[in-house]
């Protein structure tokens, strides 16, 4: 037996025995659905960018054009981006009742499409935009369509810029959905960690929570995480070939070995 079938069937068993499984997902389950990430050597978008410059609240305040800028060539990949079977297989867990609510880290809006409906998104959505100037809130679909057309910088009919309701650098988290999340933790008896590498605070301190209200961790992501000692189980693969494996495995869809 290879130890991904090992590791595999032992991540099985567990989501079988638990009675409130939680996932929590991070860029890495997009990134198969041609979204890069932000710390990947050579392909993360942080490596060449500073990202206070570009992407904090204070740098859109100040030079929104700059946030504008750097974000259009990001904005057609998140906009045409699909779900891939990662993104199914949760909508599939959630749909046989074995999982309770996805928290997630990403704006791609990738876990709705694929189906779930108990998504908490804890860094906000591109699907509306907000004025910065009068605060009105409007659907995005139009803003961006002329955004990646022209290129130029979205305004509101008052002359104020308009921004996406996702959360920059330098501003809290939505404390509806922040509440939301730990909410749904502090009753997990089961995390399951997919694509995060548990570096940006406080999502990242999630998985302690669950850890210690008692509850089992399982984490899955190419790149180490301060809590894989903790863990119950860790598997450093492809989140798109390993959690459809993993579902089938718990849903009873595997093939016979």
């Amino acid at each position: 037996m290879t130890d991904l079938r090992y590791q595999l069937e032992q991540a099985a068993a567990l989501i079988k025995q638990a009675r409130n499984i939680v996932a929590m997902t991070g860029a890495g389950i997009s990134t198969p659905s041609g979204i890069p990430d932000f710390r990947s050597p050579d392909s993360g978008l942080w490596e060449h960018t500073d990202p206070l410059a570009v992407a904090s609240i204070f740098a859109f305040r100040k030079h929104p054009e700059q946030f504008y800028r750097w974000i259009h060539p990001l904005a057609h990949k998140l906009l045409n981006a699909r779900p891939n079977p990662a993104h199914y297989a949760l909508a599939a867990l959630e749909q046989e009742g074995k999982l309770q609510a996805i928290i997630t880290q990403n704006i791609d809006d990738l876990h709705t499409k694929a189906g779930s409906h108990k998504v908490v998104e804890l860094h906000g959505n591109l699907r509306e935009v907000t004025c910065i100037q009068c605060y009105d809130v409007q659907e995005s679909t139009a803003v961006f369509d002329k955004f990646l057309r022209d290129g130029q910088t979205p305004r509101h009919h008052c002359g104020g810029v308009l921004k996406p309701n996702v959360i920059l650098f330098g501003e809290q988290l939505p404390v509806r959905e922040f509440v939301a999340a730990q909410t749904a933790v502090q009753a997990a008896d089961l995390m399951l960690v997919v694509g995060s590498s548990l570096e940006v605070a406080p999502a990242a301190d999630l998985p302690l929570l669950a850890l210690d209200n008692g509850a089992k961790l399982i984490i899955i992501n190419y790149h180490p995480t301060y809590l894989d000692h903790r863990a119950d189980v860790v598997i450093r693969d492809d989140v798109a070939s390993v959690l459809p494996q993993l579902a089938d495995m718990v849903l009873d869809k595997a093939p016979a070995s």
